[in-house]
Parts: structure tokens; C-alpha cells; sequence
């Protein structure tokens, strides 16, 4: 097996990301492992202006610091009525006070706004790189609209305020979102199949295995 190390040290994100790419990493004999496994790993600074620099710094760190090829991303909610934000900024909206603090912030902004103007998307950038220098990254952009309070005790972040398009309505058991489930509604597996997460790093999979094809 080749391990491919992961740049975070969130275990969530390795286990969902094993699930992703489950498939691709059985054929190819692919491992995923986190920087759990690297305490000398060093902690990037997210300098960069778009999501794509953000993700391929973190993965550069990864791959020098470990010798591994590496993937990283960089994701965020992407808000129409305000002009993208709160997009790279989203993790620390409320000036670091956590989720549930961004979360609540960016509701009381949109307190005034329409069902009609709450349109939103989750964007994720996944990049690769190997520690030989080559690298690609590749873009996953999730639309949908921003619920008017919190339903649902899946996923993390603003998944419990966002709502996926293309989803039916129930007038009856829809009101607070606006028409369909948040994705802190969905199954581990269903988010897995259509999160801005799995668009982007399944749009790296051609570069995997062009790569670390055997």
C-alpha cells in the first residue's frame, strides 16, 4: 500500500475522506493517513487569497514534511447576498469563536433577508502534491441556500444552516429551512455522494492516477 498522508489532523476529515475515495484507493493501493501520524508536521499559516492557495499550501507542507504525496482542502460557504463571504474567511467568521458562534453571525446577517435572496454555496478547493513538485487542484462548488435557524446533528461547521438544492418540499415539515433537509440532515453516505468535499476531490482522481497508479 502507498500512504497518501491527509493535511489535517481532524480525524473526521480522514474517515470521510477514506469514504470518498474508497474505491479509488482500493484500486490503486492507496492508504489515507492524517498528520496525527506526523507531530513534527509543522501547522501552516492560510495566507493565501483563494481556496486553491490555501489548499495546495497545506499540502505542499504536508508532502515536505512527510515525504508523502499529500491532499489537502480548503472550503468555506460562499454567500450570494454577500458578495461570496463569508468564502476563505468562513472558519473564523465570528473572530475565532468557533462553529456555532460563525454559525449564528452569519444567520443575524441575513435576519432581514428574503427566502428568495439566501442563496448560497459550499466551495471546496482538494489539491495534490507529490514531494517531487508536481501538484494539480481541482474545484467543487455545492449550490444551495442558507435555512432561516438550525436543523439537524450531522456534519459540522454550517451544515446544519445550509440547504442543498434540488431537493423536494414538504410545506408541512419545511418551514424553518426553507424547503428540503440541511445537510446536517443528511447520512454520512449521502453527504459523501454530493458535498462540495466529494466534487472536488473525485475531480482529483484522473491526477491520482496518472500519478500513483502502480
Amino acid at each position: 500500500m502507498t500512504r497518501v498522508v491527509l493535511a489535517t489532523r481532524n480525524a473526521h476529515k480522514v474517515d470521510e475522506l477514506r469514504g470518498i475515495l474508497g474505491d479509488v484507493c482500493d484500486e490503486l493501493g492507496l492508504t489515507i493517513v492524517g498528520l496525527d501520524e506526523f507531530p513534527e508536521a509543522p501547522d501552516v499559516v492560510e495566507d493565501g487569497v483563494t481556496f486553491e492557495q490555501n489548499a495546495t499550501l497545506k499540502a505542499a507542507s504536508a508532502a515536505a514534511a512527510t515525504g508523502l504525496p499529500a491532499l489537502a482542502d480548503d472550503s468555506g460557504i460562499s454567500v450570494d447576498v454577500l458578495g461570496g463571504s463569508p468564502g476563505i474567511f468562513s472558519a473564523r467568521w465570528s473572530g475565532g469563536r468557533g462553529d456555532r458562534a460563525n454559525l449564528e453571525l452569519l444567520l443575524a446577517q441575513l435576519g432581514d433577508v428574503r427566502d428568495e435572496h439566501r442563496g448560497a454555496a459550499f466551495v471546496c478547493a482538494a489539491s495534490l502534491v507529490l514531494p517531487d513538485g508536481r501538484a494539480a487542484t481541482e474545484l467543487g462548488h455545492f449550490p444551495g441556500r442558507v435555512a432561516r435557524e438550525p436543523a439537524g446533528t450531522g456534519g459540522f461547521g454550517y451544515d446544519p444552516i445550509f440547504v442543498p438544492t434540488n431537493q423536494p418540499i414538504d410545506p408541512q415539515t419545511d418551514h424553518r429551512s426553507g424547503g428540503g433537509r440541511t445537510l446536517a440532515q443528511f447520512t454520512p453516505d449521502e453527504k459523501n455522494d454530493v458535498s462540495h468535499r466529494a466534487l472536488a476531490f473525485r475531480a482529483l482522481v484522473p491526477h491520482l492516477k496518472e500519478y500513483l497508479s502502480p
